[in-house]
């Protein structure tokens, strides 16, 4: 195996445990969405927001105290059916990655570019240093898949090219 193929496969299982830890994440946010049922959610957010220190007036704060005053049970649910699928599709994505599936190698550089738009839209919103990394990963992600789909796919020509001599 030569070094290309092990940077490779270095990064894909980088790759793979970067996915599989957002889908850890998003399953505790989402139990932690349930944790919320029959609770005055507005009350929690605020003293979330008093707890952290924040100015519950400034914007962001006072947009997520004002999105609680509106949560209800249904929507709890269905913002932790949202969280259980998403946290789904990541941990197969992980599965599929760690186990060199080309599947999922698809998927990772597919599903990392159609998020790409939507963070440069952001950019021009405004620049951050959270815009900018997530950006900036994100790219990183998607040009490295498309070149471990390329290392594939070359191998395979070459191993048909070597059958046929």
């Amino acid at each position: 195996m030569n070094s290309d193929h092990q940077t490779a496969d270095k990064g894909v299982r980088a790759v793979a445990t970067l996915e599989m830890t957002k889908g850890v994440l998003t399953l505790l946010a989402g139990f932690g969405v349930l944790s919320l049922l029959h609770e005055n959610v507005q009350c929690v957010a605020e003293e979330l927001v008093t707890h952290l220190h924040l100015n519950p007036a400034s914007h962001y704060p006072r947009v997520f105290i004002d999105l609680s005053a509106n949560a209800t049970d249904s929507r709890l649910w269905m913002m932790a059916i949202f969280a259980f699928a998403y946290a789904s599709i990541r941990f197969t994505e992980a599965y599929g990655l760690w186990f060199y599936r080309a599947w999922a190698e698809w998927f990772a550089a597919l599903s990392g570019a159609v998020y790409l738009p939507f963070e440069v839209y952001e950019l021009f919103k405004g620049v951050s240093g959270l815009k900018l990394a997530t950006l900036t990963i994100n790219l990183v992600i998607v040009a490295f898949m498309s070149r471990v789909l390329i290392l594939r796919y070359s191998d395979r020509i070459l191993a048909r090219k070597i059958i046929k001599e």
